[in-house]
């Protein structure tokens, strides 16, 4: 089930998330986030969904303003992640369909992810749900002692 993200998924999110900042190149930043920094994510965010089955969060999709300014107020950049146990399941697909469903109603045209060229599978989910390569910024990120491209994908709404 895709619903809303509620305070308490925090911890939850936090354990499977913060994994994967610290220890792949799927995102670029070290930083891990605390509970806190998700507490605050989902109380601002105009959509931060994760799916449950019954387990809590197994995965989270949201979304934020793709760069500021009124200019740019009709195009937002996502995040999706999933904990090891819920890839390759549709969980994923699920998410983004409800998250731009969400983009949809709230009047935005664009949906762009940032993608970490160092991560084919993450490309291959975003061409498999319609997405579109339209920029590739090399070696623009550092994690891990090595240099990273960074993929924009978009998808009109």
């Amino acid at each position: 089930m895709i619903r809303p993200a509620r305070a308490g998924d925090a911890p939850v999110i936090a354990a499977f998330w913060n994994p994967i900042i610290r220890d792949t190149t799927v995102t670029f930043s070290p930083l891990e986030k605390t509970v806190a920094d998700i507490e605050a994510m989902i109380a601002t965010r105009q959509a931060f969904l994760v799916i449950d089955r019954g387990q809590g969060a197994e995965g989270f999709a949201t979304y934020t303003q793709f760069r500021s300014g009124p200019g740019y107020v009709f195009a937002q950049e996502h995040t999706v992640i999933l904990a090891p146990g819920g890839r390759g399941q549709g969980a994923g697909r699920a998410l983004m369909t409800a998250l731009e469903d969400r983009a949809r109603q709230h009047g935005h045209h664009a949906m762009i992810g940032g993608v970490s060229g160092s991560n084919p599978q993450g490309i291959a989910f975003h061409a498999r749900i319609g997405y579109a390569e339209v920029a590739r910024m090399p070696q623009v990120g550092w994690k891990l002692g090595t240099w990273h491209d960074l993929v924009f994908m978009q998808k009109l709404l």
